[in-house]
């Protein structure tokens, strides 16, 4: 069982929040590893993600369905997913409230899960499930936030002053990029001191170098090797 809860807040006026929450295109920019979502139903989107955990990666195609709903402030959620590397069904519920020009998020839930995805231990399901949910919401946040942005004016003559088409959103970050700043939120999670952390990313850091002179090292003796053989054959 992974449960998850927290609170964010959106420099940004509730409707907006709102709005966002339920458009599919910006959904699937602020997704990790997200190649599909479509809306099939009035409050029902079909998808397909490809989900990392720990060794564990698969496509999981999946839907969510939205019950409850009471605009623009909460709803819930039912998710089920299924893929080569297991089984994820969860629910969970997500509240907005006004404060002055800000919007505070508050969401609940808890998923079920099963197959070889849940071999990877309950404590890296747990991290991964927080630092996947924070950078989701840290990408909606600069979706929102590129919403916000007023369109520069163009002069035409004297008078007339036009905007020009709305700048393409904001692109979905790489799944590399997603992947490295998720990476970096489960080792702070589970190697709370940063001392540690910092220990660990130097002893990662020299154990890379030694290997990457360890490969030159046995390629240059297999070329040198090489070139010896050459000359015998030549001599003889």
């Amino acid at each position: 069982m992974v449960e998850l809860a927290g609170d964010y807040e959106f420099a940004a006026p509730n409707e907006l929040v709102w709005e966002m929450l339920l458009d599919p295109e910006v959904l699937a920019r602020i997704m990790p590893g997200c190649k599909k979502l479509e809306q099939v139903d009035e409050n029902e989107f079909e998808g397909q993600l490809n989900i990392r955990i720990g060794p564990v990666q698969g496509v999981f195609r999946g839907t969510v369905e939205l019950t409850e709903l009471e605009p623009p402030c909460s709803y819930h959620l039912v998710v089920n997913g299924r893929g080569p590397s297991g089984i994820v069904r969860g629910e969970g519920d997500l509240a907005l409230t006004a404060d002055g020009d800000c919007t505070a998020m508050r969401y609940t839930g808890q998923a079920q899960v099963s197959g070889r995805i849940a071999t990877v231990g309950q404590r890296l399901m747990d991290s991964s499930a927080k630092a996947i949910v924070k950078q989701s919401l840290q990408n909606l946040d600069k979706q929102i936030q590129a919403r916000l942005q007023p369109l520069p004016a163009v002069e035409v003559g004297a008078e007339t002053a036009v905007s020009p088409p709305p700048s393409p959103a904001l692109a979905a970050p790489s799944q590399t990029e997603f992947m490295l700043g998720v990476a970096k939120d489960v080792l702070a999670d589970i190697i709370p001191d940063p001392r540690q952390r910092q220990l660990l990313a130097a002893a990662a850091l020299l154990l890379g170098l030694v290997s990457a002179i360890n490969w030159f090292a046995n390629l240059v003796a297999r070329r040198v090797a090489k070139i010896l053989q050459e000359k015998e054959r030549g001599g003889n």
